[in-house]
């Protein structure tokens, strides 16, 4: 009876133990500021993961660009430093190119999912940089030029455009002088007239107080802004079957979330007209030329880019 009492009393006290064994916390960095929306978009997620994961799954957030630069993410989580990323595809084009063309989907995570869109995506994104896409985080928000010197017509010659991946084709095609630099730098460049102007999404210009140094906004919008939570491959591949599920549970739960993008767009629009950004429009042909313009020169680029994956991911993405 001793020894039988003795052995229940060591399982009790390793019960702990072995809960906490089956407990595995994973890093996230963002490739974004602090600050960003994107970022503040998904701490409620966050937390809302760790406070149901106890036991199973925790994130870890340690922090933005000051933990790691932004254009050094992607690797990050393609060797294993980190093993999630807040991130868009234009900040890891140096893995490979079609991290990029998920900005040219006209259609929703959702439909991707259900179109087999998603599990291409994943075919590429595990074979050719070790990562696993888990989840979109930013639907229905469009780009947009903005400026500091006023156009009359989608001409941009004679103008210094900071650029990523994600409209270096289209504002080259325009014309412009192309220049790259990180989220950061951005403001410094603008106040100096390093830059004219910029490409970003509708929202997210207030983050870091680029409405100060913005005069025009270019409509209409273009593309449609791609940010999400990748994984790298083989962290991925070693969690638990219950780990996995409980993982693209709050993957689908974060997506579920991309409802209040419209709205948040929309609150950014009122917010620039009354900080003084004048908007710059088109006639409906010209406006209609500037958006065909837009797809078709990054699509081209895309096929260029990726002969082998480019045109399936057209097909995939497109309406």
């Amino acid at each position: 009876m001793k020894r039988i009492a003795w052995i229940a009393t060591a399982a009790a006290a390793l019960a702990p133990l072995a809960v906490a064994a089956q407990e595995t916390t994973l890093k996230l960095v963002s490739a974004f500021p602090e600050v960003a929306t994107y970022v503040k978009h998904i701490t409620p997620w966050m937390q809302k993961f760790n406070a149901e994961g106890k036991g199973v799954l925790q994130i870890n957030f340690i922090g933005g660009p000051k933990a790691i630069p932004t254009f050094e993410v992607g690797t990050s989580v393609k060797n294993g430093v980190v093993e999630l990323a807040l991130a868009t595809g234009a900040f890891y084009t140096n893995l490979m190119p079609e991290a990029d063309f998920l900005k040219l989907a006209q259609i929703t995570v959702a439909e991707q999912r259900a179109n087999g869109a998603f599990d291409y995506v994943n075919k590429v994104w595990n074979q050719k940089a070790n990562m696993q896409y888990l989840a979109r985080v930013v639907e229905d928000t469009p780009f947009h030029l903005y400026l500091n010197k006023r156009i009359d017509r989608p001409d941009l010659k004679d103008l210094k455009i900071r650029v990523t991946p994600v409209y270096r084709d289209f504002f080259a095609a325009l014309g412009a002088t192309l220049m790259q630099t990180a989220p950061a730098e951005v403001y410094t460049a603008l106040e100096r007239g390093v830059v004219d102007g910029y490409g970003w999404p509708i929202q997210g210009i207030f983050d870091l107080n680029w409405h100060e140094k913005t005069k025009y906004r270019v409509d209409p919008g273009f593309y449609n802004a791609e940010v999400s939570i990748t994984m790298n491959l083989d962290a991925y591949r070693k969690l638990t079957a219950p780990q996995r599920q409980f993982l693209e549970k709050q993957a689908l739960a974060l997506e579920a979330m991309n409802g209040v993008w419209k709205k948040l767009n929309e609150e950014d629009i009122r917010r620039q007209a009354q900080a003084g950004i004048q908007v710059i429009t088109f006639d409906a042909a010209t406006s209609r030329k500037y958006l065909e313009q837009a797809y078709e020169v990054a699509w081209a680029g895309a096929v260029k880019a990726s002969p082998e994956h480019g045109p399936q991911l057209r097909k995939l993405l497109s309406k």
